[in-house]
C-alpha cells in the first residue's frame, strides 16, 4: 500500500459522518413510534414488527450483501446500499397504509450494511499503527448517530410531526449518497475475490474456519451487545414500573449519557494501538464487569445509577474496537467476510438478549435482570482473558 493512498483525516471524519447518518436511519422509530402507530391506527403489538423486522431484515442482508465487499469495489457497493436506504425512507415518508410503510423500513434493514463495510474499507487505507484510532473514529460516528436519532426524532416529532423526521433523514441519506464515491476510491488496495456470488457466499465458511479466532471476537461482541441491549430494555421496564414511578422521557434522558462514548471511544482506540487489542479487550471487559455489578447495588436511585451506566457506556464500545482490531489486520481479501461472520453473531446475541432480558425482568424484576447480567459480564471477562491468552 502506498502512502498516496492513505485516507486522509478529513475523509476518516467523512466515513464517520456517513456511518451515524446510516446507523441512526434504524433508530428513528423508537421514540417516536406511539405516534407512528396512531397514525397508522395500528396496536402497539402490531407497531412492533417495524423495528423487528428491520433488525431481521439487517441481519440477512449482513450476510448476503457484506460478503461482496470482498468481490466488488467497497465503493461500488457502498453506493449501491446507500441508495437503497434512500429509496427505502422515501417509501416510509410517502406510505399511506401500514403494510407499505413496514415494506419500506424491511428494505431499509436490509440495505443497512455500510456502517460494517466501511470499516474494513479504511482497514485498507490506514497505516498499520493507526488502525485502532480509524475504527474506534467510525465506531464513535455511529454511537454519535445512535444518540442523535433518539433524541432529534422525539424533539422533531414533538414540535413538527413524525413525518418531518424522515424527511429531514432522507435529506441526509441523499447527502450521503453523494458524498461516499467522492472519498471513497473506486479499487481500494488488495486482492479482491474472484468466482461466483454463491461460491463467495460459501466461502464465508471456510475462510471463518481458517481464521477461528473471530469466532471468539464474534462471541465476546454478542455478549457485549447482548448485555447493552438487556441492560437498557431492564432499566426502561424498572424505572417506568409504580416501583420506581418514572416517565419513558426519564429513560431518555439517561440515554444520552451513551455521548461519553463518542469522546472516549477514539482514545481507547490509540491506547488499544499501543497495547494491543487483546489486552485492551480484557481489561476493558474488567472494567465493564465492576461497573455491571454496581446496577444492583446502586439501582435504588436514579442519582447512583449514573455511575454503572457511565463505566459501561465508557468501555462497551471499546469492547467492540479491540474485537474488530484481532481480524482487521489480516488478509485484505477476507476481511470484510470475516467482519460479516463477526456481525452475524453481534446481533444474534442481541436478538436472544432481548428475549431473556425482558423475559427475565417479568419474572424476576430488577435483581433478576442484574443476575443475568453479571453471568454475561462474567462468561465476557473469561472469554477475553482466554483470548488473551490465546494470543500470546
Amino acid at each position: 500500500m502506498n502512502e498516496a493512498s492513505h485516507l486522509t483525516k478529513r475523509q476518516e471524519i467523512a466515513l464517520a459522518i456517513a456511518s451515524g447518518a446510516v446507523v441512526a436511519n434504524a433508530y428513528y422509530i423508537h421514540p417516536i413510534i406511539g405516534e407512528v402507530a396512531d397514525h397508522f391506527g395500528v396496536s402497539h403489538a402490531r407497531i412492533g414488527l417495524v423495528p423487528a423486522l428491520n433488525q431481521i431484515a439487517l441481519a440477512l442482508g449482513i450476510f448476503l450483501l457484506l460478503p461482496l465487499g470482498d468481490r466488488l469495489s467497497n465503493r461500488r457497493l457502498a453506493t449501491i446500499c446507500v441508495t437503497g436506504q434512500t429509496l427505502s425512507m422515501v417509501a416510509m415518508t410517502l406510505a399511506q397504509d401500514f403494510a407499505l410503510f413496514v415494506a419500506g423500513s424491511t428494505l431499509l434493514g436490509f440495505f443497512t450494511i455500510t456502517p460494517y463495510l466501511l470499516p474494513a474499507y479504511a482497514s485498507k487505507r490506514v497505516a498499520p499503527e493507526r488502525l485502532g484510532h480509524v475504527t474506534a473514529l467510525i465506531a464513535s460516528g455511529a454511537v454519535l448517530g445512535i444518540l442523535l436519532a433518539r433524541v432529534g426524532a422525539g424533539v422533531l416529532a414533538e414540535h413538527f410531526g413524525w413525518h418531518t423526521v424522515y424527511w429531514i433523514a432522507t435529506g441526509l441519506m441523499v447527502a450521503v449518497t453523494l458524498m461516499l464515491p467522492r472519498i471513497m476510491e473506486a479499487r481500494e488496495a488488495g486482492a479482491v475475490a474472484h468466482g461466483s456470488y454463491p461460491a463467495l457466499l460459501k466461502s464465508v465458511f471456510p475462510i471463518v474456519r481458517t481464521h477461528t479466532e473471530v469466532l471468539l471476537s464474534g462471541a465476546i461482541q454478542s455478549l457485549n451487545f447482548g448485555q447493552f441491549v438487556a441492560m437498557w430494555l431492564g432499566l426502561s421496564l424498572y424505572l417506568t414500573s409504580p416501583e420506581m414511578g418514572y416517565g419513558t422521557d426519564t429513560v431518555g434522558y439517561l440515554a444520552g449519557i451513551a455521548a461519553v462514548s463518542v469522546f472516549s471511544t477514539p482514545r481507547l482506540g490509540r491506547w488499544a494501538d499501543r497495547v494491543g487489542p487483546r489486552k485492551a479487550r480484557s481489561m476493558f471487559a474488567l472494567l465493564q464487569l465492576c461497573g455491571i455489578c454496581l446496577l444492583w447495588p446502586l439501582g435504588g436511585s436514579i442519582i447512583t445509577l449514573l455511575l454503572p451506566l457511565f463505566v459501561t457506556n465508557l468501555v462497551g464500545p471499546g469492547i467492540d474496537v479491540t474485537s474488530r482490531m484481532t481480524f482487521l489486520s489480516l488478509q485484505p481479501e477476507v476481511r470484510t467476510r470475516l467482519t460479516t461472520a463477526y456481525v452475524v453473531l453481534m446481533f444474534s446475541g442481541a436478538g436472544l438478549a432481548s428475549f431473556a432480558g425482558t423475559a427475565t425482568y417479568d419474572r424476576f424484576g430488577w435483581t433478576g435482570t442484574c443476575l443475568l447480567l453479571v453471568g454475561m459480564s462474567l462468561l465476557l471477562s473469561a472469554l477475553a482473558s482466554y483470548a488473551r491468552r490465546l494470543g500470546r
